[in-house]
């Protein structure tokens, strides 16, 4: 059975950084694009970054760009994500997902494979 797992939240103050893994089980990333998006208490699910694993493409949200880098693990079964400069408006649940080839990478209904998330909270 094909999985996702996310680690690497946590509570950080603003300005910290933080890093996310994401795991697969069950297969490689090779093939697909692998993206992060977020979630808020009483919000949509937000895009966040997007790696398109065979090209090397990275895609970002206004909100991340420039503070977010998504990047390849040295495995081929992890993605990163690497969050600096934190604000207390990131604070949310962080998923990752996976799809092969999706249309728009910023759209979470093209994505098929989701894990169960992990929570960062930034603390003003």
């Amino acid at each position: 059975q094909v999985q996702l797992v996310e680690s690497g939240g946590g509570l950080v103050q603003a300005g910290g950084v933080l890093r996310l893994s994401c795991a697969a089980s069950g297969r490689t990333f090779s093939g697909y694009v692998v993206a992060w998006f977020r979630q808020a208490p009483g919000k949509e699910r937000e895009f966040v970054a997007a790696l398109n694993w065979s090209g090397g493409s990275r895609y970002y949200s206004d909100s991340v760009k420039g503070r977010f880098t998504i990047s390849r693990g040295y495995t081929m079964n992890t993605v990163y994500l690497q969050m600096n400069s934190l604000r207390p408006e990131d604070t949310a649940v962080y998923y990752c997902a996976s799809a092969t080839a999706p249309p728009n990478v910023a759209v979470h209904t093209e994505y098929d494979l989701w894990g169960q998330g992990t929570q960062v909270t930034v603390s003003s």
